[in-house]
């Protein structure tokens, strides 16, 4: 992934743009500074009018825009903290690069600066502190992360690098006065108190105590990364390179400038392509720097990689603007790049003279890399900085009595002034409406008998009600404001006070993007014609999408680029009138998971016009002609098409009646609830960081899945041969396309190891498994007055019956369980829940013939709750073929365990999800291929029926069970073999024909975790 800088140098390309600071016109040519920020979507600005909504038309897609500034009123907005953090820094005239890094060092030495006195009229940095008492509650301290009462007082620090900051020109961070004074030289306050802003409002006790609090900093208490001021003296080495790049620059601008204001733009480019050179298309000035560099230094010979022969000069070299493949771009990057003589034909040179001053021979170009800030490399990278504390607070500071919590009054209103006053004082807030939120009402007893209409509201909530002393209590014991609530209430009413106490979200909030906080959640889907109309258009009651014959005009599209950090997606529909002959366009777009992008709505004439404009969006999204879409090529930067079936939402779903009498039995029935629980099914794809809202639930087809499997073995592949890190991008940029995934507005992550593969195939896995459950449940009959579990269960084609826990058959498998749980697998104990006896629909027909074969053995196979829909119905499947073969040791096939632990682990249970599923099946293993360590296996000898994998572990074969007809039990307690060389600590049964098994027991397990 290329590193994305917050800002943006380089010379008005107009007198149009206009400065966010003051508002003017930035001149052509002038130096102007942008901030990188990104746009939110829905930009509404009109009125519904006969179910037409007009919104902004947005060119703001997945990409961050400049914000423009003057350079003066950049700084005076930003504070950047080394020109490494400037994109085309490298492309300016060194004097202005000069000035722009003076301007940054100015404001670091001011942040250091240790002032005498206060002086009026501070600027720059000075002003990013302030000191004042809370306007509101709401705010929290980023030092110990307790919300700061009002009015207390708090200090102010306003930074620049956090997205707010950086799209509003500074975002202010609040500390309590305590827990700035702590952290006050990482945040660069070394003055005292005093010379703050906003110092002298305080009232007289309180500027005493920021006095006391926040003395000056002397030089010689400073931490020593404070002392030693970054500062080095250029030696003779340093003044040569920069000597160098500085007639180098002169050299290049004296040719730009010639180039821009003499020469024609097709002669640049016809000097350009005989030199070889690829020109740069419709960037003006990114031109005039391509050709400028070719009259300096000579023509760049064509990129070993991808033979592309346009090169874009950074910070970092010149970078290969060509690709590798349609889904990639080339990412050689060349410091030292082969070069020609620049040739110029002797009509040119006649036509522009200063060409013939060009030298004949080549020359390298001084490149002086200067880093990014360490903030915006912890941004791009999704790490933390050196200084946040990961695992808590920045400050530990003990809580006040009553933080977080909510009081009311009743009767009290002579009082409330100073109640108030009081409670927030002691951490609390008080709140003159009576909620559910609240923790206690101040009161009396003849209030609390008088049962008055709030009182009444109070004992319907549950609320205690406590006298004024309470607050005398709490003052003295800090430690017992809930005790004291109990001790001291005046009702006979009052719930657990422990559920009542609001948690902290401060630290979750932090890690969260402005741009993900109001993302939209999946929209429910009016279908009509076998099409749904996108609500968003605002037509979805009137209008439906257009077809014609096999033609449907509806398009969803997407592109992730890891390099660029898009993760897109576009919507096209062509809509027609329900009922008159009007036409639309609907069209949105954005980045997955976000609020970033827009939409836009279109009125047409005719039909003819608005197919028309259709087939014109859609090919210049991807480059393919909208009636050759069944041929379809990917095209370099363009968008491919995602098959999602849109269908109406299954009214089963949103409104599922248990009420109605089931012929099952309560286990079964509970069974049921636990297996088509629609909510687990999404929580599972959010899981694995599946979109829902552009890949929702019932509407992925098959082959979607089958290609997302082909690109996962062609990762696999990729990685076992040790090829390029762009290879792995192309195939990472193919798989996130095909299977849409939200990671917000952190970059993609490479595809490049097989751990993250086995977690994709996976997903794809219960991907498939959970379109199976979801597919049953839309498809049932909602005319017949039947339970919804009892028809869950008639779609499994399976019969569960509940064993008798008290019967002899139960027992033995319940010692399975105990006797079977390895040493290793400590974290969580196993409890059976319930026991079903399992007899599926044909399986044992199937299983007939391997019924008379020789060893028989009762094993374990755990999955995730949202397979055994798919597991119950289908059986237990063998991976297909499309996808890759890692994950398996010993080969694609059907893996079990004889102890139980091993295949509990499968179940991908948790503290928060505590209940997993296990099978026991009757599988049959004949003579085994038996191993010690992997071996991938793509056909067993003729001799062999399955495949043993020996661990060091197992459970006693002196206490195995036979049943009556031959199968083996072995429910033994485990014993270790320390003489056996195996890499595997406990056995592996595999088995690579599904007729070999045969389902015969569903464990509910509650897994009971210690930590």
């Amino acid at each position: 992934m290329d590193i994305e800088l917050p800002f943006m140098a380089e010379y008005a390309r107009t007198g149009r743009a206009s400065c966010k600071g003051c508002k003017s016109t930035i001149p052509k040519d002038d130096l102007r500074i942008a901030v990188m920020v990104q746009e939110s979507m829905y930009m509404y600005i009109g009125v519904r009018i006969t179910h037409t909504y007009l919104y902004m038309q947005s060119t703001f897609h997945d990409a961050k825009i400049p914000n423009w500034f003057h350079k003066n009123c950049f700084f005076q907005k930003q504070r950047p903290s080394s020109v490494g953090d400037i994109q085309n820094y490298e492309n300016l005239r060194f004097i202005d690069q000069k000035d722009l890094a003076d301007s940054i060092d100015n404001f670091e030495q001011i942040c250091e600066t240790n002032s005498k006195k206060k002086r009026k009229g501070d600027s720059g940095p000075l002003k990013d502190f302030g000191i004042e008492y809370a306007k509101s509650g709401r705010a929290s301290c980023r030092g110990c992360e307790q919300k700061i009462s009002k009015d207390t007082i708090r200090v102010r620090k306003t930074v620049y690098d956090t997205e707010v900051g950086m799209k509003y020109g500074g975002q202010p961070l609040w500390h309590h006065l305590e827990c700035f004074a702590q952290l006050r030289s990482e945040l660069g306050w070394l003055d005292s108190g005093e010379n703050m802003t906003g110092f002298s409002s305080l009232k007289i006790e309180d500027q005493r105590e920021v006095s006391r609090v926040m003395p000056k900093i002397k030089s010689e208490e400073l931490p020593q990364t404070k002392k030693i001021k970054m500062e080095t003296t250029e030696d003779d080495t340093d003044q040569k390179i920069m000597k160098k790049l500085e007639n180098e620059n002169i050299t290049l601008f004296k040719f730009r400038d010639k180039l821009k204001t003499e020469v024609k733009k097709v002669d640049i480019e016809r000097l350009l392509i005989l030199n070889n050179q690829e020109p740069v298309i419709g960037d003006t000035e990114k031109l005039l720097d391509q050709a400028a560099d070719l009259l300096t230094f000579g023509a760049i010979e064509p990129c070993p990689e991808c033979g592309g022969s346009q090169f874009i000069f950074n910070k970092f070299g010149y970078l290969c603007n060509g690709n590798i493949t349609e889904w990639t771009k080339c990412a050689n990057l060349l410091t030292k790049p082969n070069r020609k003589a620049c040739k110029i034909p002797d009509e040119l040179i006649s036509m522009y003279l200063f060409l013939g001053s060009v030298k004949k021979k080549t020359m390298a170009r001084t490149i002086q890399y200067i880093p990014p800030s360490e903030s915006t490399i912890s941004r791009n990278l999704n790490v933390k900085r050196a200084n946040e504390n990961i695992d808590g607070p920045k400050v530990i500071r003990k809580k006040p009595a009553l933080y977080n919590l909510t009081f009311s009054h009743i009767g009290m209103k002579h009082k409330e002034k100073d109640l108030k006053t009081r409670i927030q004082r002691l951490g609390g807030q008080f709140e003159s409406k009576i909620s559910e939120n609240t923790i206690a009402i101040v009161s009396t007893e003849n209030e609390v008998n008088r049962n008055s209409q709030r009182m009444l509201t109070a004992k319907k909530f549950g609320i205690h009600v406590i006298p004024i002393d309470y607050f005398d209590s709490v003052e003295s014991d800090a430690d017992g404001a809930l005790n004291y609530i109990n001790s001291m209430s005046l009702c006979n009413w009052g719930t657990d006070l422990s559920k009542k106490v609001p948690q902290d979200e401060v630290k979750s909030l932090k890690s969260k993007s402005i741009y993900t906080k109001s993302a939209p959640t999946s929209k429910t889907l009016k279908v009509k014609n076998g099409m749904a109309v996108d609500p968003d258009s605002g037509l979805d009651d009137v209008a439906h999408v257009y077809s014609r014959g096999k033609d449907k005009y509806n398009v969803v599209l997407g592109l992730t680029d890891i390099q660029q950090n898009k993760n897109s997606f576009y919507k096209l529909q062509l809509l027609e009138a329900d009922k008159k002959s009007k036409y639309w366009i609907f069209r949105s777009w954005g980045r997955i998971g976000t609020t970033i992008g827009n939409s836009k709505l279109e009125e047409f004439s005719s039909i003819a016009e608005a197919i028309n404009k259709f087939e014109q969006v859609y090919v210049d999204k991807t480059g393919n002609e909208f009636e050759k879409r069944n041929t379809f090529v990917k095209k370099a930067g363009r968008m491919y098409p995602i098959d999602v079936q849109y269908e109406e939402d299954s009214p089963t779903l949103n409104h599922i009646d248990y009420s109605l009498k089931s012929n099952l039995e309560t286990s079964v029935q509970n069974l049921m609830k636990l297996i088509f629980d629609v909510d687990s099914m999404k929580s599972t794809m959010l899981e694995f960081h599946i979109d829902l809202d552009k890949m929702p639930l019932g509407k992925l087809s098959l082959q979607q899945v089958q290609s997302a499997y082909t690109v996962a073995a062609n990762i696999f592949d990729l990685i076992k041969s040790g090829s390029t890190t762009s290879k792995l991008v192309d195939a990472s940029n193919r798989f996130y396309t095909l299977i849409p995934h939200n990671f917000g507005v952190k970059s993609p992550p490479l595809i490049e190891t097989i751990e993250q593969v086995e977690s994709l195939v996976h997903m794809l896995d219960s991907l498939a498994e959970i379109e199976v459950a979801y597919n049953f449940i839309k498809s049932e009959d909602l005319s017949d007055n039947k339970n919804p579990l009892d028809k869950h269960y008639s779609q499994l084609k399976t019969n569960l019956e509940p064993l008798n826990r008290s019967s002899e058959e139960f027992s033995i498998l319940e010692n399975y369980v105990k006797n079977t749980h390895a040493s290793t697998h400590t974290s969580y104990e196993l409890e059976v829940v319930d026991v079903f006896k399992v007899a599926r629909q044909g399986e044992a027909r199937r299983y007939k013939p391997f019924k008379k074969l020789h060893n028989r053995k009762l094993l374990w196979h755990g999955s995730r709750l949202t397979n055994f829909v798919g597991i119950l119905s289908h059986g237990l499947k063998i991976a297909p073929p499309e996808a890759p073969p890692t994950g398996y040791m010993f080969g694609k096939g059907i893996y079990f365990a004889d102890m139980v632990s091993k295949s509990a682990n499968y179940c991908c249970t948790s503290q928060q999800n505590s209940t997993g599923l296990m099978l026991l099946s009757e599988v049959a293993l004949g003579d085994m291929m038996e191993l010690t360590s992997a071996k991938y296996i793509t056909k067993l000898p003729k001799n062999k029926h399955s495949c043993f994998g020996r661990g060091r572990t197992m459970p006693n074969p002196q206490e195995s069970f036979i049943r009556k007809d031959g199968v083996e039990i072995p429910f033994g307690k485990a014993v270790t073999d320390e003489n056996l060389k195996s890499s595997l600590l406990y056995n592996e049964y595999i088995v690579y024909d599904i007729a070999q098994v045969n389902v015969q027991y569903l464990f509910r397990m509650e897994f009971k975790y210690k930590y």
